[in-house]
Parts: structure tokens; sequence; C-alpha cells
């Protein structure tokens, strides 16, 4: 029986479809976003609700289970999010390994973010899975949330929990075009004129459905892998979501002062009850040049290759506008 947390979330719903296809039995948990539709009538997928804080939950969802995949976290830029974040991420995953090694798994796949690794240096203008976590003018409180996740991980594997760990960058695809990763296609529709020259990791979501699976199946454990099919600017992809939906790119470099306006708008935006995509953190972030080396998982997979981006885009792309016709 494989277990995957977070199941009807944007990761979790491409995963369970997978493993579902494949024939596997899934047992998918979900706690805010019950699933409907053919999510929740997948063949051989046993859908169950659970509180990931409640230790009587966890140890109830994990009788009976081999495998896991981690996936469920909060993930936010809000500030007014912080708090539960920095309490759930690292909590919900206190009770996931505490569980795993109090049933024996055979192993534990966590997803990470790679906003939980260090931040490059002038000695070293890549990051890898070696840098460790620093305070930075570019950290984030989701960064810190994962990175303490991050060490409940390795305490099992100190305890003799088989596990890895694997860093996405920005996990792009089809999706809730109105939450996450996804909103920067209806960005991109509305036709947002400003760009910043920011640079970081970028991967298609079944890439890492691909690479969780295949590093669950291989002998690697007690590892973290990067995943990321390259590094690219801001700019660059929203120019490539803009050319897959035929809409104009954004044009006005975008300083500091105009991004703080930018946010700052988002966040009276706030007040008056209305999400607002960009905030203080994303704001920043897209200023800052992160670069990521994703040569670790491709040597431990030398089958695996990643989805060139722009062909990730453009199926984006067809999926956005489908989803404007419904």
């Amino acid at each position: 029986m494989i277990l995957v947390t977070g199941a009807s979330g944007f990761l979790g719903q491409h995963l369970v479809q997978s493993l579902a296809a494949k024939g596997l039995p899934v047992r998918a948990l979900y706690n805010r976003n019950k699933p409907t539709g053919q999510l929740a009538q997948l063949k051989g997928v046993d859908w169950q609700y659970a509180d990931l804080l409640d230790v009587y939950d966890v140890e109830e969802a994990m009788k009976g289970v081999t495998h896991v995949y981690h996936c469920a976290a909060i993930v936010s830029f809000e500030p007014k999010h912080q708090e539960a974040m920095l309490h759930f991420n690292p909590e919900s995953t206190a009770n996931i390994v505490n569980q795993a090694l109090e049933q024996g798994i055979e192993k534990l796949a966590y997803v990470s973010s790679i906003a939980a690794l260090g931040k490059a240096t002038a000695e070293k203008p890549e990051i890898t899975e070696e840098e460790q976590w620093g305070e930075n003018n570019y950290s984030s409180a989701y960064g810190l949330s994962k990175y303490l996740a991050e060490t409940e991980v390795w305490r099992g594997v100190g305890e003799g929990l088989n596990a890895v760990i694997v860093n996405p960058g920005i996990i792009l695809g089809e999706g809730n075009f109105n939450d996450g990763s996804t909103e920067l296609m209806k960005i991109a529709w509305k036709q947002f004129p400003f760009y910043t020259n920011g640079v970081t990791a970028w991967v298609d979501v079944q890439d890492v459905v691909l690479a969780l699976q295949a590093l669950m199946q291989s002998g690697k454990e007690a590892e973290r892998y990067i995943l990321s099919t390259g590094n690219y600017s801001y700019r660059a992809v929203f120019n490539m979501m803009a050319a897959s939906l035929n809409r104009k790119p954004p044009h006005i470099y975008a300083n500091a002062f105009i991004t703080g306006l930018v946010w700052r708008f988002g966040k009276l935006k706030n007040l008056f009850g209305k999400h607002a995509a960009i905030t203080r953190e994303t704001a920043r972030t897209a200023h800052a040049l992160s670069y990521f080396n994703n040569s670790k998982l491709t040597q431990a997979l030398p089958g695996f290759s990643y989805t060139p981006l722009q062909q990730t885009i453009e199926r984006m792309g067809k999926a956005f506008l489908a989803h404007l016709k419904q």
C-alpha cells in the first residue's frame, strides 16, 4: 500500500493519477480540498480525510502502508499564513516520520523545495544539495518551514528510516490556475506589463512525479536531489507563457522601487479580502539570481531526462485556454 499525503493538491493529484494508472494501490490523504469528479473515482485509490497534526489520524492513515510520498504542505508567501505554515510543515512531517519509524515502512520520499537550500556565493555560484540553510535577503518563511521539515526527515534517517528528499524548483504544469505557480499563466493572460531579470530553477510537474517514483524504486537513500529542468529568468518564462497564449509579453523593467509599489498594492487588495498574486517575498525573490545545479539527479538516474521548459509551458497554455472555455 502506497500512502500519498497532500493528494488533492497540485503535485499530489498528478502523483496519485500516475500511481493509479500503473495499477498500484494508493491511500490518498486530503484535508481541506476534498477530491471531486474523475479524481475521486480513480480505480485503486482509497481517499481518506486526515489531519496530519493529529497523531492519531496519522497513525490510522499509515496502518498497512509500505511506502510514503509526503507531499502535503502549506505553500504561501503571505504574512498572514506564516505562523500556520511554520507550525504545520515541520510538525506534520515529524508526525509522518515518527509513524514511519514506529510502523516500519520501507521508504519515505519527502517533497521539500529549493527554497530550503542555501544561497549561492561568489566562491560557489551554483547552489547544490550540499548547501546549508542560511538567512539572507531572499529567505522566506516558506523556505524556513521546509528546511525545518527536512530536519525532521534527517532525524528519522538518523534513527534508521530509509528516506530520500527532493528539492524541486518552481513546479509548472496543468492545475488550478487560480492558485500557486500555475497562477503565473493567469498573470500572463492578463498581460501583466512588468518583468524582472531574476533567475531561478523551474521543473515540470510530470518530471517531479517521475523522479519521485524512480527514487522510491531505486536503492538511493539518505540523499536529497534538486529537481530542475534548468535556470531561467522570470522574464524568459513570462515571455514563453505569453507566446503560448498569443498575448503581449511583459515589456517594462520593474526595478526594486516598482516591485515595491506592486506588492504594496497587493497588500492593499488583501485588506479588502482579495487575493494578491504578488507579495513582498515574491517581489524580492523576483530580483534574486539563484542558479541551481541539477546534475546529481541525472547522475543518480541515468535514464531520466527533463522535459524542455518550452514544451511544458506550451502544454500549460493549451490547458489554460481550454479552462477559459469551460
